[in-house]
């Protein structure tokens, strides 16, 4: 069990150590100045402003559908009775 421990200990040693190695320094990899996030900021607005009355619409049918099938079922209870 003492192995164990020690290896686990070890191994978060380890980590802590090399995680500053992998970060990375944004400043160098992003250069894109405001207009090109003003511009995908509106494409993203586009994209949510078509998906919102979709999704609705999907809600609708699918309520829709429930209620068709719903009344379905009971019709044909209510003639079997």
């Amino acid at each position: 069990m003492q192995g164990v421990k020690t290896s686990l200990i070890t191994f978060a040693l380890m980590l802590m150590a090399v995680s500053p190695v992998l970060a990375t320094d944004t400043s160098k990899t992003y250069n894109s100045g405001i207009l090109v996030l003003l511009f995908v900021g509106f494409c993203a607005l586009l994209i949510i402003a078509q998906l919102v009355p979709a999704v609705l619409v999907l809600f609708g049918m699918t309520k829709e559908a429930a209620k068709s099938t719903s009344d379905k079922k009971l019709a044909t209870s209510a003639k079997k009775h």
